[in-house]
């Protein structure tokens, strides 16, 4: 069993079960709804990205707060990464921008892009945590997206944060047609952080 801030996840019966955990500090019939609103909301999140073409796991709302989803049988990119060779990584950074580029063509902001986020299952990548996730066509929010990546690729990978991010950068800038937009609401989002 995990504990997240949102959701308690288990593995049952080769499945994985999210579910959204009552908030005490929330009025019981205003957790009730937000709880019921998210659990949805993710679910939806995850076909419109199924149908934007990215792997996520397969899932299914079976309860008002419960997701369970089919269990992808592979490694957390956060551990698999270091471990790789140069131009092993540099083919995943292709990968994930790819991925973040076909989110957000799609307006589907993830809310929580991290290598945490994402398995490796042999050469392809899928994306998995949609809890904190949304629809939105705004450049600001897409940046904002971009910038917790980067976040946590100078948290987890340092060493190789720099390589994997123009990488993905790249292929972003390839990838999604409103990037310039985005990459520029970026670059402010950077400066405003730099100089709080």
């Amino acid at each position: 069993m995990q504990r997240g801030a949102e959701a308690v996840i288990r593995l049952r019966e080769g499945s994985i079960v999210k579910e959204r955990i009552r908030k005490g500090y929330r009025i019981p019939e205003l957790d009730e709804t937000i709880r019921r609103q998210r659990t949805k909301l993710e679910v939806s999140l995850l076909e419109r990205a199924r149908r934007a073409g990215v792997r996520v796991p397969d899932a299914s709302m079976t309860d008002k707060y419960i997701i369970t989803m089919g269990n992808i049988d592979g490694e957390r990119l956060k551990d698999a990464l270091n471990g790789m060779k140069r131009p092993e990584q540099t083919g995943v950074a292709g990968k994930i921008g790819e991925v973040v580029a076909a989110l957000h063509s799609s307006d589907i902001v993830h809310g929580d892009l991290t290598t945490s986020n994402m398995i490796l299952k042999g050469n392809e990548l899928y994306v998995i945590d949609f809890g904190l996730g949304r629809v939105s066509n705004r450049a600001e929010d897409k940046a904002t997206d971009l910038f917790l990546l980067w976040e946590a690729l100078q948290s987890a990978h340092f060493e190789i944060a720099d390589m994997m991010w123009k990488n993905i950068i790249n292929t972003y800038a390839l990838k999604y047609s409103n990037a310039p937009e985005v990459i520029k609401r970026l670059g402010s989002i950077e400066r405003r952080r730099r100089y709080k």
